[in-house]
């Protein structure tokens, strides 16, 4: 099962599940699903990620995007393409990793920072760099980003929330990765399914036509 880029072009968010348990992994994937969201990555300094990553795959593979994240090493980075992950996100920058996925055909969105990381991870064949933490500087770091390196896709990772997502879109970022803020961790707690659907509604309708 490939990467579905047009799924995730309608709602460019990618929910990074970090410390989920295996019980509510697959009843938070059936309301991201609902609510019109594609692309999950499960982190790789999570429990059971590997079991995690497999069973989304089976259950969910071909009606969202599941990929791995917090990869840091070509080692982890087999783990999970042993598993089947549809696409790879790292913190930093590994650019044995990238050429790894390139060479597999596998999408990488790899974690850099300085203009010399996002461009060096946009030349090694990255197909969206993370900038992250996107917070530390904000939308102007992103923006004064854009004005030389305007063909570079930006997922904007860390601090994004659903009352400055716009402020990041209107500068040019192409995708958001998003952790807590996505994932309640009280409606996950009180196993509140129905509430953390209308949650995920509320980031799905940012992107409706």
């Amino acid at each position: 099962m490939q990467f579905n880029w047009s799924l995730f072009n309608r709602s460019p968010i990618v929910g990074i599940m970090r410390n989920i348990s295996s019980e509510d992994i697959q009843p938070i994937a059936a309301q991201y699903l609902a609510a019109g969201l594609s692309t999950l990555e499960v982190t790789f300094n999570s429990p059971n990620v590997e079991e995690q990553i497999a069973t989304l795959i089976t259950e969910y593979g071909h009606e969202l995007n599941i990929g791995a994240g917090t990869v840091c090493s070509m080692e982890e980075l087999d783990r999970a393409l042993d598993v089947g992950a549809q696409f790879i996100v790292t913190p930093i920058l590994n650019p044995e990793v990238v050429k790894a996925c390139v060479k597999a055909n596998i999408p990488i969105f790899p974690g850099a920072f300085s203009p010399t990381e996002i461009y060096q991870a946009w030349t090694l064949g990255a197909d969206m760099v993370k900038v992250f933490p996107a917070d530390t500087l904000g939308p102007n770091y992103i923006k004064n980003i854009k004005g030389p390196l305007n063909n570079i896709k930006i997922l904007a990772t860390g601090g994004i929330h659903i009352h400055n997502i716009d402020s990041y879109r209107s500068v040019g970022v192409q995708g958001f990765g998003m952790g807590s803020e996505l994932f309640d961790k009280d409606l996950i707690r009180q196993k509140d399914w129905q509430g953390l659907k209308n949650h995920f509604l509320r980031f799905a309708q940012l992107f409706e036509i």
